[in-house]
């Protein structure tokens, strides 16, 4: 019986994998029940209806849902110990963080997510604080030496 246990606790998710995963899925899907809750129904109808007046709108609107998709999808294969799951949500990051400050700089249009700010050195600070949670779910993701040796096993 002892030896079950063992086996069960050796091949267990260990805690900042687990804490990390539940942060993406909880961030995630709490930021769309909060957008959701502020904008109304009215609202959210004239964002997408505003999205979908111009085809570069509506490529990064259905781009910015894809990427969100994405990250649940890589929160659920990292809980599982999928090492693709981690790098994903590495590339996922990236490429949101690259638009978010082009967009807001004003290097691409359009900028349907950008930040608004008075320099380029506030907007590169506001974008950047508000990426600082993704930076821990990251850091958890990779400094923990449970979590490099739970994907380095798989």
């Amino acid at each position: 019986m002892s030896e079950t246990l063992k086996n069960a606790m050796a091949n267990s998710t260990p805690a900042p994998v687990m804490v990390a995963g539940i942060a993406i899925i909880a961030t995630r899907c709490l930021s769309v029940l909060m957008l959701a809750n502020e904008l109304g129904y009215d609202e959210i109808a004239n964002f997408v209806h505003r999205s979908a007046q111009a085809w570069d709108s509506t490529l990064i609107f259905i781009a910015s849902q894809l990427i969100f998709l994405f990250e649940l999808r890589c929160a659920f294969t990292l809980l599982r110990g999928s090492n693709r799951g981690r790098w994903g949500y590495v590339v996922a990051q990236i490429i949101v963080l690259g638009y978010m400050l082009m967009a807001s700089v004003g290097w691409i249009y359009p900028e349907i997510f950008s930040i608004p700010g008075e320099t380029n050195a506030q907007i590169i600070h506001h974008t950047l604080m508000q990426k600082v949670p993704d930076a821990l779910v990251l850091l958890l993701l990779f400094v923990p030496a449970s979590s490099r040796a739970f994907f380095r096993a798989r």
